[in-house]
């Protein structure tokens, strides 16, 4: 099956997208750097 990128995508609650946010800002301010974030966060660097 020929999947495109729309059909791969997560969907993520406004609670959920609210979290992640939380959680990056408490990795930052530890000293992590974005691509650690990230990479823990489980998403795109450009996103």
């Amino acid at each position: 099956m020929d999947y495109t990128m729309s059909t791969q995508r997560k969907c993520h609650t406004p609670e959920q997208i609210a979290g992640k946010l939380g959680t990056a800002n408490r990795l930052l301010t530890e000293g992590e750097t974005v691509a650690d974030v990230c990479h823990e966060l489980e998403v795109a660097e450009q996103t």
